[in-house]
């Protein structure tokens, strides 16, 4: 069963930056679609971007287009979400997710990580 592990959040002041990874372990078959979340609290988890875990086009939802940016190291298992310009409604818990579906629904994504936390302050 694959394992997904997020890192690089932490607490940016509005307007900086910031990319988080996703190192994937273990056997990702038959999950071959992987790609970032964010929930707030009181909040339904939403759908940011994704990218097909053999390469490919990625998906970005249009609220994060221009701003947010997907990548992997296919040799690392990694995947990265870079954010730009964060804003303080951007402070959420920030997830990564392995399924088989473009479609960046967090139902159907059966496997996730623990979870990054990123604060934008101001």
């Amino acid at each position: 069963q694959v394992q997904l592990v997020e890192t690089g959040g932490g607490e940016v002041q509005v307007g900086g930056s910031l990319t988080l990874s996703c190192t994937r372990s273990g056997n990702s078959a038959p999950n071959n679609y992987w790609a970032w979340f964010r929930q707030t609290p009181g909040k339904s988890r939403e759908g940011i971007a994704g990218i097909p875990m053999a390469g490919g086009p990625s998906t970005i939802a249009a609220g994060f287009q221009g701003r947010f940016a997907i990548s992997q190291d296919s040799a690392k298992n990694t995947l990265y979400l870079r954010m730009n310009n964060l804003r303080p409604d951007d402070t959420a818990m920030y997830y990564c997710a392995a399924g088989q579906t473009r479609q960046l629904n967090p139902r159907l994504f059966p496997h996730w990580g623990q979870g990054t936390q990123v604060t934008v302050s101001s």
